[in-house]
């Protein structure tokens, strides 16, 4: 952890690390802007915290100008809640944003709108691009439209239920499928059906996220990761892929997997043919450019065997992936030799133009 202090008289850099927010995300978010504020380059730059609260009220702090303990410290200085009218003077007093935001109401366009119309630049991908990765109907869309292999699925829609799926469809799709909702990370509300009588079952669970919901034929493959970062010059470069190895073989990365101790391993670099990574950092690029993104990108693939060879598969993709020290996006330039507080630079350089 970097605990270094300005110690010159230039006037530091003021990020608004944003976070907290209403999604079912909001505890995985407090702890990436933890680690961020922790990791952030205090020679360069300060801190102001804003903090959105499960009920959207907004509380917003003085600039933290040292690396803090621990997330308590940081709501210690935070004042009182209020309207996000009442934080509007602390976004407009930085020099650039830092959404630590995942799922809804903050990776999805609607915060991004709100930093557009108050003219603060940010780390991230705008509003269209934003919104399309939240929702994984059509990122599906989009990407296949670009010669990208995606899983085959269907989406139901409100009034729509599992009832719906005609015999030809489920036919089609088999069995075992995965349900989830349209739009919503870390594998929330996300179920593994094996058979037809439970299908309904992981509809309603779903549904308790998002009223849109995708059900997706399950895709048998290694599980890949590839991180994106876009330098100042617009260049977008691949850090090494990510192998995921689930504990448990037979689940899959679900919200457990990812965030409890022991649930997963991660192998970096994946052990793959460099035809078959190089293959991976063009079609993640490729979605990058189809999708509008701009800044990172972590984009997750099933690699799955075709004449002998393995070819990519888009699971999903992410706009603002993880970033406690201890997430797929960190650890992979980590691996590539690019320190946590470097990452950071790199990413807030970039926002900056």
């Amino acid at each position: 952890m970097r605990t270094s202090v300005r110690t010159d008289d230039r006037a530091p850099i003021r990020v608004a690390v944003v976070f907290g927010g209403r999604s079912a995300e909001h505890d995985v978010s407090c702890r990436s802007a933890l680690s961020v504020l922790r990791f952030l380059d205090y020679e360069r730059y300060e801190a102001v915290p804003v903090r959105i609260a499960r009920d959207g009220r907004w509380a917003t702090g003085a600039a933290i100008q040292s690396a803090p303990d621990d997330l308590a410290a940081v709501e210690a200085m935070l004042g009182p809640p209020g309207s996000v009218f009442d934080a509007l003077p602390a976004l407009r007093s930085v020099d650039v944003a830092f959404p630590c935001l995942h799922g809804p109401y903050g990776e999805d366009g609607r915060l991004q709108g709100l930093l557009d119309c108050v003219g603060v630049r940010y780390v991230g991908s705008g509003v269209l691009a934003s919104a399309a990765t939240m929702d994984k109907e059509f990122t599906k869309k989009l990407v296949a439209a670009a010669g990208i292999a995606v899983a085959d699925g269907v989406v139901l829609r409100p009034g729509e239920s599992a009832l719906d799926l005609t015999p030809a469809t489920r036919d089609r799709l088999g069995l075992p499928l995965f349900v989830k909702p349209a739009r919503s990370g870390s594998s929330v509300g996300v179920t593994r059906v094996d058979r037809w009588e439970d299908l309904a079952a992981a509809v309603d669970t779903a549904r308790e996220w998002d009223d849109k919901v995708l059900i997706e034929a399950a895709v048998i493959g290694r599980e890949v990761d590839v991180a994106l970062l876009q330098r100042p010059d617009g260049a977008v470069i691949a850090g090494p892929a990510l192998e995921i190895e689930v504990a448990d073989p037979g689940s899959f990365f679900d919200f457990d997997a990812k965030y409890e101790a022991g649930g997963a391993a991660f192998v970096i670099p994946a052990d793959l043919k460099p035809s078959t990574t190089a293959e991976l950092a063009d079609t993640a690029r490729l979605a990058f450019e189809v999708l509008g993104c701009r800044g990172l990108l972590r984009a997750d693939f099933f690699l799955v065997e075709v004449d002998g060879e393995l070819r990519p598969v888009l699971n999903e993709v992410n706009a603002l992936p993880g970033l406690t020290e201890f997430s797929q996006f960190p650890r992979i330039w980590a691996a590539a030799g690019v320190s946590y507080p470097e990452l950071l630079d790199r990413l807030l350089t970039a926002a900056r133009g």
